[in-house]
């Protein structure tokens, strides 16, 4: 069940760190809508890193679109292998 809890609560943030368990994000709202999310700091860069990942594999998607697969021995000659 996600925890909720109005960004109100942070003038008390031991009460709301206390509740944050890892792994678990604590989602703050405004005026009774989603506004910030805390995460746990290991998360966060898993997320981060998460999405580099994903966009390294976009770019490598757009490139074989456009430009077609190398072979085998054009990666090899690439890196100098050859």
């Amino acid at each position: 069940m996600p925890n909720i809890k109005p960004v109100s609560d942070l003038r008390n943030y031991t009460d709301v760190l206390r509740d944050i368990a890892v792994g678990e994000p604590v989602f703050l709202t405004k005026n009774g809508r989603g506004r910030f999310v805390i995460l746990d700091m290991e998360e966060y860069e898993r997320k981060q890193a998460e999405i580099k990942l994903l966009s390294e594999l976009a770019k490598g998607e757009k490139s074989v679109r456009e430009k077609g697969w190398l072979s085998q021995e054009d990666v090899e000659r690439e890196l100098g292998l050859l």
